[in-house]
């Protein structure tokens, strides 16, 4: 990677998107909340969330991180742990459709983000009144998704993984995992802008097709992402990046966590996505506070 090369460096970017008549503000730090309507998420919150035949239970889990200080819901219906089953389109929709509407009747002025990397998906969840679209294969795993984005104009996480949730850490390998990383993210967003979309995220993909070594080093780099101008969202939530270090499981992995994100926070990410909304604010309060001084 050529520090000076201008494609990394261009501050330019948006940082701040208008969408459906709401102002997504990313020139501070805001906090993403899970809502994983699956039946295999890698990580299980409490059962008193965790009930998922019941729509008033993930109302429950929203407004309690809404309480916490979420600035995003961001719902996915398709488990992407490492080894995760295939999920058909079909009961993909099952599962989304009726808990973001749901979601959206009960929050009208919330922003909700939707995770997924299907572009039908995409689209009819923006006719339900998603706000964004979190793709984790960054437009690989469906070619249409980036047409779709630019004609629904919607702000778009593109975020990077090796391989598939079933394949990605079998046997993780990179020459240069910084460069490679960068290079997908910067490929994949500067093809959006050549087609006049601006409201682009990107997120390296901690745990997605990486070695607990390549993701410290993404971690410990993440200011290069930074640099890109574009607001850069971190996912550390409880992932085997901290277990495997600390011997943990993900269910004692807030301390972790915390840790984690306030290094993000401190190499200037955007977003943190997370399982544990209220440490995540709390994380970003004091990490303003010593901004401030």
């Amino acid at each position: 990677m050529d520090k000076n090369d201008d494609k990394y460096t261009s501050f330019s970017r948006k940082r701040i998107f208008d969408f459906n008549g709401k102002r997504m503000d990313f020139s501070v730090p805001r906090v993403m909340g899970i809502v994983n309507v699956t039946p295999d998420s890698f990580y299980e919150v409490g059962a008193e969330d965790r009930q998922h035949t019941s729509l008033d239970m993930w109302l429950k889990t929203t407004e309690k991180m809404l309480d916490h200080g979420a600035y995003i819901i961001d719902i996915g219906a398709v488990s992407t742990r490492p080894g995760a089953a295939e999920v058909s389109e079909e009961e993909e929709k099952t599962r989304l459709l009726p808990v973001l509407k749901k979601i959206r009747k009960s929050f009208p002025e919330i922003i909700i983000s939707v995770d997924t990397f299907r572009a039908e998906i995409a689209r009819m969840a923006a006719g339900e009144g998603a706000d964004m679209i979190n793709d984790i294969s960054g437009g690989i795993f469906d070619p249409l998704m980036h047409s779709c984005i630019t004609e629904l104009k919607i702000p778009y996480i593109i975020m990077h993984l090796q391989g598939t949730p079933a394949t990605m850490q079998l046997n993780p390998v990179y020459k240069d995992v910084l460069k490679e990383v960068l290079d997908f993210l910067l490929k994949q967003a500067l093809e959006l802008e050549s087609k006049g979309h601006d409201k682009i995220i990107i997120d390296p993909g901690f745990g997605f097709g990486k070695t607990v070594e390549h993701n410290y080093t993404l971690l410990s780099r993440l200011d290069e992402f930074v640099k890109t101008g574009y607001p850069v969202l971190a996912g550390l939530s409880r992932k085997s990046m901290i277990n495997k270090v600390l011997g943990t499981r993900p269910a004692e992995a807030l301390n972790g966590t915390t840790v984690l994100n306030t290094i993000a926070l401190m190499k200037g990410a955007g977003i943190l996505r997370v399982h544990d909304v209220k440490e995540a604010s709390e994380a970003i309060r004091l990490v303003n506070e010593l901004n401030w001084k």
